[in-house]
């Protein structure tokens, strides 16, 4: 009930200080009015609540609706004649602000507080206002359920499970408990109540199984339009052959950042450099897997929109999600793509580096950024610095060690059994190699083995290393000034 009443203090403060519009973005309709009628308790002004379907009814006497209030016109026509002073929820009325009349009506409702002091809120899941009511009002954002509220919802949902099933009761242990408690942190309360029942319901207990269910109905909750894609199950990427230096930072401190040891600082963020299909992205990945933790990719191409301002809205709606699922890494690949300026950008680009700088220096979640770039050089010094960026890892073309692991995951991977194959000499005969261009060695083997009717054997992938000229060859020039700035500047992955 803490947040609960939190939100009603704010809001107190919000309506005393005598604000005429008031905008709630939130999905949970349920308990924004239940705020609101805590507030009218607290400061004895009636709460009327608007919709199409109902029209104008007050809900803190639970009076029966007005059905000749049910278009938006007639509503706010009848509340602007009233003199008394009331708080007015308009629910789901982003449709009708596209009608200049609604606008006007709106604006004079405002304009005339000091006469009739009536406050608007418009309650609805997302909402933009017309640019002659931005003056007018303020935006208010209802708290989400504490760990304490997810507690008793678990707790209740269980009696009512025991209620339906005599002489049963929900099994669970206090560390699975703890697991789903953390994982429902960032849902509404109506949400998180859903997937607790989900849980549930089965077979009355709440195991280690249901968390990967939980996240990922979490995660299509949370879905705001696609710029993030959601992988779960990262567990497989902690064998990544190499990156051993990489690894071990990551080991050092994991503790800190799960918040299992808070003698230290908690880690924010990497930026991986290194050639084209070296690994980076495999090494992001790799960081979500030994953390044991769920990745979200930030993808720069969906975020962006052609009209002024989404571009950046869309950010922050990504990086609000991500915090709601956090702990969490975050990958954002390629990125000096997202902010290189050009000359027909408009600023956006600018206005992205900020929004993301901003974030980067003042979240408070537990979600762990994950940069990758193919070129340093046009990265802003503001964002690699220190303090945004724990450490900058330069992710080299394999050894020869790695070139056998990465063998003997692509031929296992496609059927194949890698003791029947020289993985010492096609990793000697790969020396150059990436570890995309030795996959695609590998692919392009069974295919010349298809072609000759046989099995593939260590002959077809050696021919194909022959007859592939890799980046390293190339782009040698290029490859080269990039070995040689990360010499000084940068920790070796592997």
């Amino acid at each position: 009930m803490r947040r609960m009443e939190s939100s009603v203090d704010d809001l107190e403060i919000l309506v005393r200080s005598r604000v005429p519009l008031i905008v709630v973005e939130t999905s949970d309709e349920p308990r924004a009015l239940e705020t609101f009628k805590r507030l009218a308790l607290r400061i004895g002004q009636p709460v009327m609540r608007w919709s199409v379907t109902t029209g104008l009814q007050r809900i803190d006497l639970d009076l029966q609706p007005q059905a000749h209030a049910r278009e938006p016109d007639q509503a706010l026509g009848q509340i602007k004649a009233t003199g008394t002073t009331g708080i007015y929820l308009l629910l789901d009325f982003h449709p009708y602000l596209e009608d200049p009349a609604h606008v006007r009506l709106i604006k004079e409702i405002a304009l005339g507080y000091g006469d009739a002091p009536h406050t608007l809120v418009l309650v609805s899941h997302n909402l933009d206002l017309p640019e002659e009511l931005h003056a007018l009002s303020a935006r208010f954002d209802l708290s989400l359920p504490d760990t304490q509220a997810l507690t008793r919802q678990v707790h209740q949902e269980a009696a009512l499970w025991t209620k339906s099933n005599p002489g049963k009761k929900v099994k669970t242990d206090d560390q699975t408990l703890d697991q789903l408690i953390k994982q429902l942190g960032g849902l509404t309360a109506s949400d998180a109540r859903r997937l607790i029942r989900n849980a549930i319901h089965d077979d009355g207990a709440i195991t280690e199984s249901d968390l990967p269910a939980v996240m990922q109905a979490k995660y299509r909750l949370l879905d705001q339009g696609g710029a993030l894609s959601f992988e779960l199950d990262t567990a497989k990427f902690s064998q990544v052959g190499g990156l051993e230096r990489l690894k071990r930072w990551l080991n050092q401190r994991k503790d800190i950042f799960l918040g299992r040891d808070t003698a230290l600082d908690p880690p924010r963020g990497i930026l991986l450099v290194g050639v084209q299909g070296g690994g980076k992205s495999l090494a992001a990945k790799a960081v979500a897997g030994l953390w044991q933790l769920p990745l979200l990719r930030l993808d720069f191409g969906t975020l962006y929109n052609k009209f002024f301002g989404e571009t950046e809205r869309n950010l922050r709606s990504s990086l609000v999600t991500a915090e709601a699922i956090a702990p969490c890494v975050l990958w954002v690949d390629e990125i000096e793509k997202a902010i290189a300026s050009g000359d027909y950008d408009s600023g956006t680009s600018k206005r992205v580096l900020g929004t993301l700088l901003t974030w980067m220096a003042e979240r408070k979640s537990p979600v762990f950024l994950v940069a990758t770039a193919n070129r340093i050089d046009q990265l802003p010094p503001e964002l690699i610095r220190k303090g945004r960026m724990d450490e900058i890892f330069f992710v080299d073309l394999p050894d020869l060690p790695t070139r056998v692991k990465i063998f003997d995951i692509h031929l296992e991977k496609r059927d194949q059994q890698p003791q029947d194959f020289d993985l010492t000499e096609l990793a000697q005969q790969s020396e150059g190699f990436s570890g995309a261009e030795i996959e695609q060695a590998v692919v392009a083997g069974l295919y010349l083995a298809r072609e000759q009717g046989q099995r593939l054997n260590t002959g077809h992938v050696l021919a194909e290393l022959a007859a592939t000229r890799p980046l390293s060859v190339v782009m040698a020039e290029q490859l080269g000034r990039l070995r040689a700035w990360a010499a000084e500047r940068t920790v070796p992955a592997n």
